[in-house]
């Protein structure tokens, strides 16, 4: 049984990663995508967005963070991957996964999943340049409209030469609606020989379970549930090992988040200008106060206060220790 951490453009980029990583255990994370159109990018774009390159391709706590390429020309893909290779990132990732908008109308993420023989091409170009040693993955949706292509899709990324498939169990135009389609995750996993990892609505143990139940796969990538429930993932692998857990204890765990949350607060400001650093605090916040409380006051003291200033008073009142943390770095 495998977790894996999900990439999710825009909001778990390296920070959210670091603190996540820290708060529980998980067998790989993925970047964000990094977009490849027409040339080749330098490491200091890939450094630049994947931080951990600079640190063995890890995050602090030891998570090892795969690379994930976007884009529909194979030969330039390639050509990145093996320039990639230089920094020894701990695998590289396809994307095939992506819903937006912007991303689609320039031949990126989902928008290619009519297209399963151009996906074997990117991947077959990728995997000549990717030495066998290195995990070599990539992640789909079900198709763009409608599932009829899903098995197809697989199958041609699988004889491209990839090592292991992420399936999100919904299609782009479903975008992050529920339900997720598990069944579908089975029948693309009954249809290739490599090992198949679900994804999409996880947000609890139960959720875990019942996903690992209907698509009958063992290995399970979290995103939005990781990030509103930081330790869902720890939760989930008591479960695995038949440890008795309950109900979980929120108050605990919000007193357990405090020092995260500060620490988050931390690199969010050392990364971005003030002016947009409140912003990506009060999205994390927006998702943990569907599970915990004390996050809901938290996050409606600060929805409306624009300075880190005021926010930096606030997370004070709640006992968040942000000067603690300031110190000890």
């Amino acid at each position: 049984m495998r977790l894996i951490l999900a990439p999710m453009e825009g909001l778990l980029d390296d920070v959210l990663r670091d603190v996540l990583t820290r708060a529980a255990v998980y067998d790989w994370a993925v970047s964000e995508f990094m977009r490849v159109s027409g040339t080749l990018l330098p490491h200091r774009f890939y450094s630049r967005l994947c931080p951990e390159l600079l640190t063995g391709g890890r995050t602090a706590a030891g998570t090892a963070v795969r690379l994930q390429l976007l884009g529909s020309d194979p030969s330039c893909i390639a050509e990145n991957a093996a320039h990639l290779l230089a920094l020894a990132p701990p695998g590289i990732d396809l994307n095939f996964g992506c819903p937006a908008p912007t991303v689609n109308r320039h031949r990126g993420g989902a928008a290619l999943l009519d297209e399963p023989d151009l996906l074997h091409d990117i991947a077959a170009a990728v995997r000549a340049v990717v030495p066998r040693s290195l995990p070599f993955t990539a992640k789909m949706r079900l198709g763009i409209a409608d599932k009829g292509r899903a098995v197809e899709c697989a199958r041609a990324l699988a004889a491209g030469g990839v090592d292991e498939l992420i399936v999100h169990a919904r299609t782009k135009s479903e975008g992050y609606r529920p339900p997720a389609h598990w069944e579908w995750v089975g029948l693309v996993a009954d249809a290739v020989s490599i090992p198949v990892v679900a994804n999409g609505e996880v947000w609890s143990e139960a959720d875990w379970m019942r996903c690992r139940e209907v698509s009958g796969v063992a290995d399970v990538m979290l995103g939005r549930g990781a990030v509103a429930d930081p330790f869902l993932a720890t939760r989930i692998r008591r479960k695995a090992e038949g440890t008795p857990s309950g109900e979980p204890d929120r108050e605990a765990e919000w007193e357990a988040l405090k020092p995260l949350l500060a620490l988050f607060w931390w690199r969010v400001q050392r990364k971005l200008a003030p002016r947009f650093a409140p912003g990506r605090l009060k999205q994390w916040l927006n998702l943990l106060r569907r599970n915990h409380p004390g996050a809901e006051g938290l996050f409606q003291e600060i929805r409306a206060l624009p300075r880190v200033g005021e926010i930096d008073a606030a997370l004070g009142r709640y006992g968040i220790p942000v000067e603690a943390v300031a110190l000890a770095a």
